[in-house]
């Protein structure tokens, strides 16, 4: 069952009008009745908050995709999973939030694309700093679509011997004709590191140029997504081989807000000094300040209260702060 905390903030939402909040603690309910072994419960729950956001935005969600267990040696190269993130999920800019919102239409549409001789958006760069939504954009874009996410292990897939990572990259690229779905290239600079720097090694240049290969030949109905930290490594050539080049940056004070106001939805945050708490925020993530409303939100329910002190998240925030100033 919902907890006090969970009921008071849906009727709070309720009355405010707030329907992101109402829905952000339908989902929050939703995820505490699967950890109390309410499966049957936690699933419906989810079922509602999807169809309320699909009727808000005028979509329908598409028809899931099931999953394919990765099998023989493509088991040791890619992970699987369902996400049931939304893009509705996350803060970010108008830009990028505006370029993903792109992508999902255009892939919803593709067959319509396709009959006029043009093609969807299906690969994308991702790069920015790390912990602001990257790797979450992956899962939301997969949520979305109802497509299964297909992590990429890259420490399988790079090997010391010449020619095994072009092949193990060969079978990762075959599966994304036969398992439609969303496959995630994590910390691509691993791959796209530029082919000219000096201490650079044969092998090193032949795998770059085996993935640009297979990246431009690649014509699968898979959405193909790399992420990085370091967009000043990659290669030249690899902009021009993607779609869409989305950038993340670390969150403003009005998108700390909402992420605060979202984390803390279970909550009453009507009271929190928040010109000291975007000023403890700054310079933070995304992940980091989740986490910091996370250890608030703790403190919060293991000292029976119903609302996060402005002294308790100021206390997280400083924490990762410190962290970072290491």
């Amino acid at each position: 069952m919902a907890t006090a905390q969970q009921i008071k903030a849906l009727l709070r939402s309720y009355s405010e009008g707030d329907e992101d909040r109402f829905l952000s603690v339908a989902v929050q309910i939703a995820s505490h009745a699967a950890r109390t072994g309410k499966e049957k419960l936690a699933h419906e729950l989810r079922e509602l908050v999807d169809d309320a956001k699909s009727r808000r935005t005028g979509q329908h969600l598409a028809r899931p995709v099931p999953i394919a267990r990765p099998h023989g040696e493509l088991a040791g190269l890619v992970s699987a999973s369902y996400p049931k993130t939304r893009l509705s999920d996350m803060v970010l800019s108008t830009d990028a939030h505006s370029r993903l919102d792109r992508v999902v239409v255009e892939y919803r549409q593709s067959n319509k694309l396709r009959s006029h001789g043009l093609s969807p958006r299906r690969k994308l760069l991702l790069v920015g700093p790390p912990g602001c939504g990257k790797t979450m954009t992956a899962s939301a874009l997969a949520g979305e679509l109802g497509l299964p996410l297909l992590f990429v292990q890259l420490h399988s897939v790079i090997t010391k011997f010449m020619g095994e990572t072009a092949a193990k990259l060969h079978l990762v690229f075959d599966a994304m004709v036969e398992t439609q779905g969303v496959y995630l290239f994590d910390e691509f600079d691993a791959i796209g590191g530029q082919r000219a720097v000096s201490n650079d090694v044969g092998e090193v240049r032949r795998i770059l140029n085996s993935f640009l290969q297979f990246l431009e030949r690649d014509d699968s109905d898979s959405l193909i997504l790399a992420a990085t930290n370091l967009s000043g490594m990659l290669d030249d050539a690899l902009f021009r081989r993607f779609d869409d080049v989305i950038e993340y940056e670390l969150p403003t004070d009005s998108m700390r807000r909402q992420l605060i106001h979202n984390r803390l939805a279970m909550f009453n945050t009507k009271r929190l000094g928040w010109k000291t708490v975007l000023s403890s925020s700054a310079e933070l993530s995304h992940a980091d300040v989740v986490r910091a409303c996370e250890d608030a939100a703790k403190d919060a329910i293991l000292r029976d209260r119903d609302a996060v002190s402005t002294a308790s998240l100021r206390s997280a925030l400083n924490l990762r702060q410190k962290k970072w100033a290491k």
